[in-house]
């Protein structure tokens, strides 16, 4: 349905193919009163290694396991043409107007033939020499010479504020057709690998291992570096070849000056170009820009009547006639010596105000020159665009990958001639207009990538004059380029500048105190550092975000941060508190807590039955590191709480042993033999729970005592949470009722039943977790009334009995409450109901758990 054209269906009436109605005309008084509607966010899909990632300028980036189906295929080369045709659209646009002339390259045919004959036998070259000595003209020629030498051809890059990391990306965008694709590192340098080319690259910042690290990524490539001597130079082992670049000689600084002016020199001027090469050691630069004042003596030379003979528009000759009249007011002197020297203020001065503007706008930028295409929006000039012209016309920019800089030199220049004047104001235009043209639904994230130094010029400036806003409603202009930006640096694959801005955006909002800004940001760092496999800062990035955007009630952003979370704790292999994920769902084999056995040996775990309508508690016996076992106090001394694994399977222990235990109960009934079920079990004791001992009473041997020789149910195999369970063997003992217990809490496991009561205190056989070193027991007598027990029933029907039982021990008086316990008589054998201790032990199906 078109939100805009209404058809019929949407007044209730089926589409019989008629034309669609229109809405009556609203009045124009109340336009403002309805509902807008809504301009949709501009979300990018792309692929960045094993992530799908999508671009959300309005919650933040949304990133999960890329599935099968939206891997994309292997990315394949452009051909010949393709080439071409992005090497012509990496050049810097053409300034608007005449054409320029294309000085010839002097006094460099030695290095250029050099330079050809090295790349042509694969060797790498690093090319140094000052700023201003012509290394960009000098690597357009050697450019033009190697166009066939490489199966890839030439791949023109530009090394300016990038790292090496990001020169294999451009280096793997320029070669390969890969869409809205990031590889990952491996993938990365696998592809790079496979490149043959000669790669030209200009304004390197870096040298030493991350230069090595660029050649060693790229066995198959040629490079021709340019840099300037203050960066590092290559490491010792570097097979680079050096090659030093210096200025012109004397006649070679005189020939490009007359070039530049485009007539002879007189003596007066030769004499101070002699002065000038002096002066700037014959830097090619410096020429040009000499050039450019000559030029315009030339100009302001002129007469009246020249203007009016040749038109405004038009170059006026320098040979137009003098006007008699004003004689030597028209005769401009020679700039003087500094000024030759540092040229930009005296140019300037002479150009327009469109220019002068721009220049301003420059300065402002950190030298970025704005796109000609912007200049009309920031100085107000619908003809601002020709600027650019005049600029470079005078050598004040020069060209810079697909963009213009400043010249070298010109920046200081122009700051002492006090350009720098309302730098915060044009800072603040720029920072404003950039916003209105990045957030445009026409602008695509390529061009804003193309800009991309010019708006990081402008958040350099504006973020540390950052501050909290008087209006709540009104936000920090840095905010808010910020937050316009950094997803069409995302969606264009400029991840450098993405990184750069969100850093900004997020020390902005902080500084205004907006935090929910400050949320998306920090959302937006996680993303970008868990796809660059930084998984310590993502997960910091991300709970930052998290905890704003909790405090905020932000729910949307609260997920999607809870997502990434979660997926980088499935990268880490990490779980957070409690065995759960960041989203909150459970990891079943997330152990807390128990990943290790206690040095006292593996837990035991009691499932005790309790009465009716009460639920069933876990007792486990934990020993702590390195020093003794603690003292359990009461019942809620030996509570323990587990993760739903344990609990799981304290109660798959329990039922098993439930259902063995009533078979085997069932098993001795059925069988009329006159031995006791008591003579004919095991010899290993199970381990039950111990008092203050760690060890289990299952490995000693039973050394003297007055009580009655019994064994108990043997242990079974630990469970899958590390905790011995109930035994499968529900024999009963035959050891007598009282068993003195030297637990302080009174906890103790009764007696089996005896055929007759026995008053006579006993010490039983108690088992007690493993230990190295066995303690005494305790010396503290303990008394026990004698276990009332059933009398046989000739019968094999099941018989209940159901009889209170005291117990009187070391901790105190037992409860007056026992719980019931049901067991099926058999003959010859008996089956006491068990006294309840303090932790409500019971006994099922004969089997003791």
């Amino acid at each position: 349905m078109d939100p805009n054209t209404r058809g019929p269906e949407d007044y209730g009436h089926d589409d019989d193919g008629q034309a669609p109605r229109s809405r009556p005309p609203r009045d124009p008084l109340t336009t403002d009163l309805g509902q807008h509607t809504p301009a949709l966010a501009r979300t990018v899909q792309l692929v960045s290694g094993d992530f799908l990632l999508t671009v959300n300028p309005v919650d933040g980036s949304e990133i999960e396991n890329c599935p099968p189906h939206e891997r994309p295929q292997r990315p394949v080369k452009f051909s010949a043409a393709e080439r071409t045709e992005l090497a012509r659209t990496a050049q810097p646009p053409v300034p608007p107007g005449p054409a320029q002339p294309r000085l010839p390259l002097l006094e460099r045919q030695e290095e250029r033939e050099r330079l050809v004959r090295l790349l042509a036998r694969g060797r790498s070259v690093r090319l140094t020499g000052p700023s201003g000595s012509g290394r960009t003209s000098l690597l357009d020629a050697v450019a033009d010479d190697c166009a066939d030498l490489a199966p890839d051809g030439v791949v023109r890059l530009s090394g300016y504020r990038r790292t090496a990391s990001d020169l294999l990306h451009d280096l793997f965008a320029a070669v390969y057709s890969a869409p809205l694709y990031r590889p990952e590192r491996d993938e990365l340098l696998q592809l790079v690998h496979e490149i043959g080319a000669v790669v030209v690259l200009d304004d390197v910042e870096f040298g030493g291992s991350a230069l090595d690290e660029l050649l060693d990524a790229t066995p198959e490539c040629a490079f021709l570096i340019s840099t300037t001597p203050d960066v590092a130079a290559p490491s010792a082992d570097s097979l680079l070849e050096e090659v030093f670049l210096g200025g012109l000689d004397r006649s070679g600084g005189l020939e490009l000056l007359e070039r530049a002016v485009g007539r002879v020199l007189t003596e007066d001027e030769s004499n101070w170009a002699g002065d000038l090469w002096f002066e700037s050691e014959g830097l090619p630069l410096r020429f040009m820009q000499a050039g450019a004042l000559l030029r315009q003596r030339d100009q302001l030379r002129a007469s009246e009547s020249a203007v009016d003979e040749f038109g405004v528009f038009q170059n006026i000759p320098v040979d137009a006639p003098f006007d008699a009249e004003d004689g030597d007011d028209h005769d401009v002197p020679l700039p003087s010596l500094a000024e030759g020297a540092a040229p930009a203020a005296l140019l300037a001065s002479r150009l327009s105000d469109s220019a002068r503007a721009t220049l301003r706008f420059a300065v402002a930028l950190g030298g970025e020159v704005p796109h000609q295409a912007h200049l009309p929006a920031l100085v107000g000039d619908t003809h601002a665009d020709a600027a650019l012209a005049e600029l470079a016309s005078c050598a004040l920019v020069s060209p810079v990958g697909s963009r213009y800089r400043l010249a070298a030199g010109v920046q200081a220049q122009l700051e002492a001639a006090g350009y720098t004047d309302g730098r915060e104001e044009q800072a603040l235009a720029a920072a404003k207009h950039y916003t209105w043209w990045a957030g445009h639904p026409s602008v695509t994230p390529e061009r804003v990538c193309a800009e991309a130094d010019a708006l990081l010029a402008a958040l350099t400036v504006l973020v540390p004059l950052t501050t909290a806003p008087l209006d709540e409603q009104d936000e920090s202009v840095a905010v808010e380029l910020a937050r316009t930006a950094a997803p069409a640096f995302a969606a264009g694959l400029h991840w450098s500048a993405w990184d750069r801005t969100l850093r900004s955006g997020a020390e902005a909002s902080r500084l205004s105190g907006e935090v929910s800004e400050q949320a998306y940001f920090h959302h937006e760092l996680g993303i970008l550092a868990l796809c660059g496999g930084q998984l310590d800062r993502a997960r910091a990035e991300l709970e930052a975000s998290i905890g704003l955007r909790g405090a905020l009630a932000d729910k949307r952003g609260t997920v999607a941060g809870r997502r990434a979370l979660a997926l980088v704790a499935d990268r880490s292999g990490a779980t957070l508190a409690g065995g759960r994920t960041a989203a909150g769902e459970e990891v079943p084999d997330a152990r807390h807590e128990e990943s290790a056995s206690p040095p006292g040996g593996v837990p035991a775990a009691f499932v005790m039955a309790e009465p009716p309508g009460e639920p069933t508690t876990l007792v486990t016996h934990r020993a702590e590191p390195g020093g003794p076992a603690p003292k359990r106090v009461g019942v809620a001394g030996r509570l323990v709480s587990g993760t739903r694994r344990n609990l799981v399977a304290a109660g798959a222990g329990a039922l098993l042993a439930a259902v063995l235990g009533t078979v085997v109960t069932l098993g001795a009934t059925s069988d009329h033999s006159n031995d006791t079920p008591s003579e004919k079990v095991g010899v290993n004791p199970s381990a039950s729970q111990g008092s203050d001992d760690d060890s289990l009473g299952a490995d000693k041997a039973k050394k003297g005592g007055d009580s009655d020789t019994g064994t108990v149910a043997t242990p079974t195999d630990p469970g899958p949470d590390g905790t011995y369970g109930t035994s499968d063997d529900p024999t009963p003992t035959d050891t007598g009722s009282g068993t003195p217990s030297d637990d302080p809490s009174g906890t103790h496991t009764s007696g089996t039943p005896s055929k007759s009561p026995s008053t006579s205190p006993s010490k039983s056989a108690t088992t007690k977790p493993p230990s190295s070193t066995p303690k005494p027991p305790s010396s503290t007598p303990t008394t026990s009334s004698p276990t009332p027990t059933t009398t046989p029933t000739p019968t094999g029907s099941p018989t209940a009995s159901t009889e209170p039982t005291t117990s009187d021990s070391a901790s105190g008086p037992a409860s007056s409450s026992a719980p019931v316990s049901t067991s099926a008589s058999a003959p010859e054998s008996s089956v006491t109901s068990a006294p309840a201790s303090s932790t409500g032990a019971t006994s099922l199906g004969g089997a003791v758990i």
